[in-house]
Formats: structure tokens, sequence, C-alpha cells
């Protein structure tokens, strides 16, 4: 039998030229386009550009906030820190009243800058696989903190006329005063090794010294900073007469051997003197009466000062807010939400305006740029208190109904 095969025949010379050619035009530009954004993606041509451009073994500024400057060494400008950034070997960082700023070296050590402080990157590099951090303090305070580092890494703070080596595992805090040219060092973990006058000294954990003239003029254990007691941090005080709610602040010594302590109230977290209600020292008591405060957040903190002279660290700030006795009617909040996720754990969600604190069972979040708040809470009744205030002191309470979402009054 004579095997049949079907047969295919193109006719090629039906196909117009133009076809062709916009076929051609149409690969090419496809690849040109595919091998464009490859190219545009492996060089980060869409980076921050300050963070794209950023030298090799440069420091990075991890977080910052208030007034931050840096002065690069390269064209003596000096730019206001306003996002992440780099710092180069040579540039100096400058923190005002209000600035803190928080680095990261090469070798991973974590550097924070104090408020008034002046820091110049003198060293930040990597060389035959080692790292090299060298860093000077001209005034003001820094506190650095390692974690575990190879045996060719050396991470070296400069301060007046001495520098210290900080080994692995390492928090310490370094103080310079060039107007007495007088220094500190306090090591809360692990330990150090300082050179001052030619002679190196280990200083340990939980340990203190004071440098002066060229030598170590102090050393004794570390000082603890005082424990705030009351009131609590984010309490709340009312105004019930109108005219300023009186406060007692109450706290305790870390350590024995304290003779007065100093304290500080400002209206703003960084303490700066415009902000300055209270900043006052030699108090032998462990309480400050203050009357007179007005609805509004203000903020205190306090040092220890030993019979050696010695002082503290500042306690960690703790925030008092003074409301009024009355809410206020500017204040409301609506779009209520309540999800149940199971049990007696329940989102809660509204609107306000931006920027408010929502207290609710001792605890706070803070509305968003569009008014918005979210928080999860676990409660065991059909009802929750909340409240939403200014830093101005003004409030509005709610209580809202976690089955239906209603208001079912106000305070």
């Amino acid at each position: 039998m004579e095997q049949k095969y079907k047969k295919f025949y193109v006719e090629w010379w039906r196909i117009r030229r133009s076809t062709l050619y916009g076929l051609i035009a149409l690969v090419v530009i496809s690849a040109g386009l595919f091998f464009g954004i490859r190219w545009v993606i492996d060089n980060e041509m869409f980076a921050n550009p300050e963070l794209g451009d950023i030298p090799k073994d440069a420091a990075r500024i991890i977080s910052f906030e208030g007034d931050v400057r840096i002065t690069r060494a390269a064209t003596r400008e000096t730019v206001v820190v306003t996002k992440q950034m780099y710092a180069a070997a040579g540039d100096t960082l400058q923190t005002q009243a209000d600035g803190r700023a928080t680095i990261q070296m090469i070798d991973g050590s974590v550097y924070t800058i104090r408020p008034n402080s002046t820091v110049i990157i003198r060293d930040n590099s990597s060389l035959f696989g080692g790292r090299n951090v060298r860093v000077a303090l001209d005034d003001g305070q820094l506190n650095v903190r390692t974690e575990e580092q190879p045996e060719n890494t050396r991470n070296v703070v400069e301060m007046l006329d001495s520098e210290t080596r900080l080994r692995g595992q390492t928090d310490a805090s370094f103080n310079a005063d060039p107007r007495s040219q007088g220094s500190e060092i306090r090591i809360s973990r692990g330990s150090v090794e300082t050179t001052v006058g030619g002679r190196s000294t280990t200083i340990n954990e939980n340990e203190f010294a004071a440098l002066e003239k060229g030598k170590i003029s102090s050393r004794e254990n570390l000082l603890r900073p005082p424990r705030t007691v009351g009131p609590a941090n984010a309490s709340q005080v009312v105004d019930a007469s109108g005219r300023g709610a009186s406060v007692t602040f109450i706290w305790q010594p870390e350590a024995p051997g304290v003779v007065s302590y100093h304290l500080q109230v400002a209206r703003t977290p960084y303490f700066s003197s415009d902000s300055m209600l209270v900043d006052r020292g030699s108090i032998s008591n462990r309480e400050y009466r203050l009357a007179g405060l007005t609805p509004g957040t203000y903020h205190w903190r306090l040092k220890a000062v030993a019979r050696s002279g010695q002082a503290s660290e500042w306690s960690e700030p703790a925030r008092l807010n003074v409301v009024r006795a009355t809410a206020s009617p500017n204040i409301t909040v609506s779009d209520w939400s309540v999800e149940r996720l199971g049990g007696d754990v329940y989102l809660v969600s509204g609107k306000t305006l931006p920027g408010l604190v929502i207290r609710y069972q001792g605890r706070e979040v803070f509305s968003g740029s569009d008014g918005t708040f979210r928080f999860q809470t676990r409660s065991t009744n059909n009802e929750l208190s909340i409240e939403a205030a200014d830093d101005r002191g003004n409030r509005a309470g709610f209580v809202i109904s976690l089955s239906t979402a209603r208001v079912v009054r106000r305070f």
C-alpha cells in the first residue's frame, strides 16, 4: 500500500517585508529593555543616593532624633541629618541639646552619641581580614556596645589624652569635658584597656574610672542611677482645682554610699534648657514635691552622687501626664470597630485627631497621621474604658461595648 504524507507549505513571499522588520525591531527593543532594567537593578540606580554612594567601610547612622549634624572631611560641608546616612573616616558628628544618634561600625559595634556631644570618626576600615575602628570623643557623652569580636579586631575610643581599647561583649560609657580637662569611663559589662600617660590599665565590669591630668585620678565600683518609684511611668494626675496639680517625685538608690541626687523635670524628653522646669542638684532627700503643674506632658530623671564625688548615669526618663478634671468636647472618636479574635482577646480600632495618646488598661498607643489607631487587648468584661488625650492635658474618655462596638457612656 502506498503511504501518504501530509505536506505543509509556507508561502514566504506572501509575508510583507514591513512585518518582518517589525518583528525584528520588537525583539531588539524587548532585549534592550530586559538588559537595561537588569543593569539598573544591579547598579542600585533607584537606591537612596546617600546610601547608594556609601564609601567602602563607612559607618552607618541607623537611627537619630533631634538636631544631628555631620561635617564631611572631604568637603568641609556641614549636613543636617534628616534620614539614614553614612559617616566616613574623618567625618565629625555633632548633636545639639535635643539630638541623639546611633551608629553601627564595621565590626558590628554600636555607638550612641548623646546630646551636646562631638565625635570624630578616625578610622573604620577592614584590612587583611581585620576590623579597625577608632573614634575620638571631643566633648559630651558616648555609649558603646560591642559583641563577639575576632582577635584581629581593634575598637578604640580616644578621649583627651587617653585611648581605650574595647573588648568583645562590652558595654561602656565615656564622658569628656574639655573645659575641665577631665574625663570618665564607666563599664557596665565586659572590660576595656585604657592607656593614659604611657601606662595601660584594665577597667573591668561594674567599675568607674576618672581621668585627669594625664592619669587615672580615681577608680571605684560603678554607681548605678537611682530607681524612680513614683509617679509611675506614663501615669496620670488630674488637675482637680484648675490651678495646677501637685506631684511628689519619689525614688530609691540602687547602691549604698549615695550622699545626694540631681533631679530634672522638663516638658520635653530631650531635657533641653528651654524646656526645663526643675534642674536641681544636692538633694539629700529621696523625694521632691512640685506644685502648680498645668495640664500637659512632663518628663523627669535623676542621677546619684557618691561620697567620693562619682556621679551616676541619668536614670531612664519617666513620663507624667497632667490632665484636666473635665473631658474636652473637642476630642471625639469615630469609626469604632471591635473584632473578637478568640476567647477574651479583642482587636479594637477607631479614628480621632492625629497624634493623640490612646490609653486603655494601663497601656498606651498613639493615633497615626490620619488619626486612626488600633490595639489588641484581653478583657473578661463586656465593656472597655478608653481615653484619648493630647499633650496639653485635654482628654476624653469612652466606655465601649465589646460586643456591639458602641459607646455606652463618656467620662
